[in-house]
């Protein structure tokens, strides 16, 4: 049975001191959290090393929301893995639609993002979705296949299990709405069967896959009871510990 994983993804919320008061109240309220669900938060840069110290001896995991290819170099404003690994983080989101849509993320630059990521031991959650014109254009299942098939090149079966895919459509995120839980489910499926005609169906079986898109704790139940979809990333939502803690215990 694969692993439910509900991540938080903060993006650019929350100062220093904001970030460590909600990393406290989540980690008073952790031992709520449904013991079959892992939990990750991706605080804003700036906060990672405050809040991994306030969440030391807790349960949740720390990701970072994004993070260059390259170890180290004149790459002004960039984040290296290195740095990433100085600190501890264990995952980090890789070609959220945010970061292809506002600051020209391409699906060669995420497959650089994910080698660098593996080759480092950081776990990759890797973001694919189409736009809602793609969509009305029916052309969503070509627009997922071609980013999968372009983000996992070159990359080795045994780093590929530890690859978490986040389906994400484009319209769904920040906007109020949300893919029905059949197409979210069918998107998911989908998703699977890709990897599966890259890697084989074992290790298809294993991928993590997840749903992100508005996701609150009115719709996480029904979200997260399909049988192809594997945990959260979840935005908005996320900032509010009681509202996450709903959602990570309808992941049970």
């Amino acid at each position: 049975m694969r692993e439910i994983l509900i991540a938080g993804n903060w993006k650019m919320n929350n100062d220093a001191e904001e970030s460590m008061e909600l990393a406290e109240n989540l980690k008073m309220l952790s031992k709520r959290f449904d013991e079959n669900v892992d939990v990750l938060i991706c605080p804003p840069f700036i906060s990672l090393y405050a809040v991994k110290k306030v969440l030391a001896g807790s349960n949740i995991k720390i990701g970072a929301q994004n993070m260059h290819f390259e170890d180290k170099g004149a790459y002004t404003g960039e984040i290296s893995p290195l740095m990433l690994k100085g600190l501890g983080i264990e995952y980090v989101i890789v070609g959220h639609s945010e970061r292809r849509q506002y600051f020209n993320e391409t699906d060669e630059t995420v497959n650089k993002k994910l080698e660098s990521a593996l080759r480092h031991g950081i776990i990759p959650i890797l973001c694919v979705g189409e736009t809602l014109k793609q969509r009305e254009s029916k052309i969503e299942k070509e627009t997922i296949k071609n980013q999968i098939v372009k983000a996992f090149e070159n990359i080795k079966p045994s780093d590929a299990e530890k690859i978490i895919v986040a389906y994400e459509p484009i319209w769904a995120i920040g906007t109020g709405k949300n893919a029905t839980c059949s197409q979210a489910n069918e998107m998911a499926s989908f998703i699977r069967s890709c990897v599966s005609e890259l890697y084989g169906k074992k290790l298809s079986k294993k991928t993590i896959i997840q749903y992100g898109g508005s996701v609150k704790s009115s719709n996480a139940g029904e979200i997260l009871s399909q049988p192809d979809i594997d945990g959260a990333l979840v935005g908005g939502a996320s900032l509010n510990a009681d509202e996450f803690l709903k959602i990570i215990n309808y992941a049970g």
